[in-house]
């Protein structure tokens, strides 16, 4: 299914606020919670299947302490590949809440005092300020650190797709994909550099990294959809092993 197309511009705007710092005095209203949770129940999941839900709470109710004024709680049940299907509604959130003019930041390690809702597992929490100015954002996406595209994808290039999902946000930048386009097809990978982890601790690498691939996949249906590429896909299990290369994804491209 398509996702809402008006979410790719946003692409260009969303920034991760690591600290809610100079964003003025606005605050989210009772009215915004509401939109959100209505939003939410409008998102295109990878896998529809699986049963998630979200709950926002005040910033002293988790131990985010990022200057935040609210938390959005995301709860799953665990499937296969339940991470991917919270990281790809997650981000479809993300971009919505930012053409909003709310700030946001993907926490991970985060706690919080309800680790079950609905009957649900709490997985992951984002962080969020309204933000005054949306001078706030980013300003220039391609100033972002990020990989260059010939180390996220192999093959040959597409022209405002390969270029634009290497932008896609990932727990402690660590980029963790890998394209390799052949003929008609993109094989998407959850990729581990051998050796290679960031800050994170070795035991939670793969688990946020499987949330950041179903990120990276909302961020290559937007392209290729605003594009008006039409094409298939075929999702494979990823069972957090920890390899090189687990493939997660098939796009065959039809026109």
């Amino acid at each position: 299914m398509n996702l809402n197309k008006e979410l790719y511009s946003i692409i260009f705007k969303r920034k991760s606020f690591h600290l809610f710092r100079n964003i003025g005095n606005d605050s989210i209203s009772a009215n915004d919670i509401e939109n959100i949770k209505e939003i939410y129940k409008t998102l295109i999941p990878l896998c529809p299947d699986i049963k998630t839900a979200i709950k926002i709470v005040p910033a002293n109710e988790t131990n985010c302490k990022r200057g935040q004024q609210f938390c959005i709680l995301l709860y799953s049940e665990k499937r296969d590949n339940y991470l991917q299907n919270i990281g790809y509604l997650g981000e479809q959130l993300d971009l919505y809440l930012v053409s909003q003019n709310i700030g946001t930041l993907w926490f991970g390690i985060g706690k919080t005092n309800e680790p079950s809702f609905d009957g649900l597992d709490f997985i992951i929490m984002i962080a969020i300020s309204k933000v005054d100015d949306e001078r706030k954002f980013r300003k220039d996406m391609f100033k972002s650190k990020r990989k260059s595209m010939d180390e996220i994808w192999l093959g040959e290039p597409l022209g405002g797709i390969s270029d634009i999902v290497r932008f896609a946000p990932s727990a402690c930048n660590t980029q963790p994909w890998l394209v390799e386009h052949t003929d008609t097809l993109l094989n998407v990978y959850r990729y581990k550099k051998q050796g290679k982890r960031g800050i994170m601790p070795a035991d939670k690498v793969s688990f946020y990294n499987q949330i950041d691939i179903g990120i990276f996949l909302c961020f290559l249906d937007l392209c290729l959809q605003h594009k008006d590429i039409k094409y298939e896909v075929q999702l494979y299990t990823d069972n957090g092993a920890d390899e090189e290369k687990t493939l997660n994804a098939v796009y065959k491209i039809l026109s």
